[in-house]
């Protein structure tokens, strides 16, 4: 299969370099649920403020669910649609607004989501699984048909499973699958002391 390891000015943990977001997906295998479980976990034990766990995430297992998978592969945008057609379980993550313990506003939410996601990728490379994220999704109509309360915002669809190779991505697709991984150099998002001052590095 396709490999895209990072290429760092210093050594990463080799689970975070081989993580990358493909877009050809396996149809023909099913991710198991003492998999699913686990990356459930590793999201799970990620951080929050508070220890809120303001994170809530909607499984649609096409194994399982075939009709909740195809509800959420109509919340998907055009383009998506092109390489999630392959993807046998996809998850939206969703982040509350306010806490669970005051109900207040909680403006670290989305923040706390983003973590909790992380930790399930990375959970998921751990176990030979590849995961792309989605902003590509119609957030309103996944609310009205998954039933989302209010009080929780619709982030991102998330597609899970086992890589296949680009070949059975359309042409289009293809060309961003082969394209190199690319990443602002670090200067231009670490700072030093200052806004906008370079922090010193290796």
């Amino acid at each position: 299969m396709l490999e895209k390891k990072a290429h760092t000015s210093v050594t990463i943990h080799d689970l975070l370099a081989r993580r990358w977001s493909p877009r050809a997906f396996d149809g023909a295998q099913p991710v198991t649920r003492e998999k699913l479980t686990a990356l459930f976990e590793a999201a799970r034990w990620a951080p929050s403020c508070n220890g809120d766990e303001p994170w809530r995430f909607l499984v649609l297992d096409k194994s399982t669910d075939p009709a909740g998978w195809q509800r959420a592969f109509d919340c998907i945008s055009g383009n998506n649609r092109k390489w999630v057609v392959n993807v046998p379980v996809l998850m939206l993550s969703c982040a509350g607004t306010v806490f669970g313990h005051n109900g207040k506003p909680n403006r670290f939410a989305q923040y706390d989501t983003g973590m909790a996601t992380m930790s399930l990728c990375a959970q998921a490379a751990a176990l030979g699984l590849v995961t792309h994220q989605m902003g590509g999704f119609d957030a309103a109509k996944a609310r009205e048909t998954f039933a989302i309360p209010v009080e929780y915002t619709p982030m991102a669809m998330i597609a899970i499973g086992y890589q296949a190779d680009a070949a059975v991505l359309p042409d289009d697709v293809k060309v961003k699958e082969l394209a190199p991984r690319r990443r602002k150099p670090l200067a231009e998002c670490f700072f030093s002391g200052v806004w906008g001052k370079p922090a010193t590095i290796a």
